[in-house]
């Protein structure tokens, strides 16, 4: 790989950078992240400039780039502000299902309006009862009557679960199949479906605007043009999917902690302790020094990881690595941030506080930490 960014891929960052100093403003994510409220004109703003739909395929609406281009563009957005940038950049979570394994008619159907900002998705992994790292076996299931199919079941911790005009579901549809992830299917359930209930999970410790919620099956009848890709292949499709936006979570935790870096390092500047500007103190010079040293390893493991997929050489390894290395970097960036503008840092007009709050995410969601380590471990064993 190049480490150089190409002269498209630094025009696409800097043209982010300029929209989020534009309109992410600090009061504004001060405020939805008090209401937990959705951003949803700050959403369709960034959709009609392109930056939503860097993956796209340009024949619908979309950008026509690549994973590294969505990466720079959710990288500039949580370095702005950590909740408005993953509020933003993940309106359209699920979609990478549509693009690859869509038929012609749901690609038409579905698309094009993602990529307007005209609509926001969903994708339904976890459930109450089994760990959101483990989709092995799925309790909400798909059975056909007929020519429908009828699916029930719980999801929960669901991204965008009651803003979302549709939703792509894991549902088991075989279930006496051994080993039991090889009968699960992948489903698209519109909003407003008979049967469908969605409720909004409150009081989050981070990322608070990006709505997360529960969402109940009840005999809710699609049928099979529902179906994405092959019938009791989703757990396949899925496991493709989780390694493709973990570098996604990868590029979150380094704008995060870039953002949170920023602000402690132009406080440092300003800030006199015993004559001095924090800055030339050793313990805080340093540490700075340290977590920017730490932020640029994480960024280009990220950037790697996500250059592997663009060229077709995905490597389920450097995914688990930029994800795990990224996101405790972050924790640690944004914990060192607060330490260096002490109270005022755990005030929340200052902001780092909640880049803390959020960055913590970034451990659990798309495979906890230990999942990631696991994964690294595993194909650690195969190479040596």
């Amino acid at each position: 790989m190049k480490f150089d960014l190409t002269e498209e891929q630094a025009a696409i960052k800097n043209a982010v950078r300029e929209f989020c100093q534009k309109e992410f403003k600090p009061e504004l994510a001060l405020e939805l992240d008090r209401k937990e409220e959705y951003p949803m004109e700050l959403y369709k703003a960034a959709a009609k400039l392109g930056f939503t739909s860097m993956s796209f395929p340009q024949e619908y609406g979309g950008q026509g780039s690549g994973l590294l281009e969505t990466c720079l563009v959710i990288e500039e957005m949580c370095r702005a502000d950590s909740s408005l940038g993953v509020a933003v950049s993940s309106g359209n979570f699920g979609n990478e299902f549509l693009i690859t394994l869509g038929t012609k008619e749901q690609k038409e159907k579905y698309l094009p309006p993602l990529c307007r900002g005209d609509t926001l998705s969903a994708a339904c992994f976890t459930e109450p009862n089994v760990s959101g790292s483990d989709i092995t076996k799925m309790e909400t299931t798909a059975t056909k009557y007929g020519n429908e199919w009828w699916i029930n079941g719980t999801k929960t911790f669901i991204t965008n679960a009651t803003t979302a005009d549709f939703m792509v579901v894991l549902a088991q549809t075989d279930t006496k199949i051994r080993p039991t992830y090889r009968g699960e299917t992948l489903f698209i359930v519109e909003k407003g479906a008979q049967g469908l209930e969605t409720s909004k999970l409150h009081d989050k410790m981070g990322i608070r605007c990006s709505v997360t919620g529960e969402v109940r099956f009840e005999n809710v009848k699609v049928f099979d043009a529902s179906i994405i890709g092959e019938l009791n292949k989703g757990f396949y499709y899925s496991m493709e999917f989780f390694d493709k936006t973990r570098v996604g979570v990868a590029a979150q935790a380094v704008g995060m902690a870039q953002g949170a870096w920023e602000i402690a390092f132009k406080y440092s500047k300003q800030r006199e302790a015993f004559g001095q500007p924090l800055l030339q103190h050793e313990a805080i010079g340093m540490g700075l020094a340290e977590a920017m040293t730490k932020i640029e390893a994480a960024r280009w493991l990220m950037y790697r990881a996500a250059w592997l997929v663009d060229e077709g050489k995905m490597d389920p390894m450097i995914t688990a690595m930029a994800k795990h290395y990224a996101a405790r970097v972050a924790m640690e960036v944004t914990d060192f941030s607060i330490q260096v503008l002490g109270g005022y840092g755990y005030l929340g007009d200052y902001r780092v506080e909640r880049y803390h709050r959020d960055a913590k995410i970034t451990e659990i969601y798309e495979g906890t930490s230990e999942v990631q380590k696991l994964t690294v471990l595993k194909y650690l064993l195969r190479k040596f």
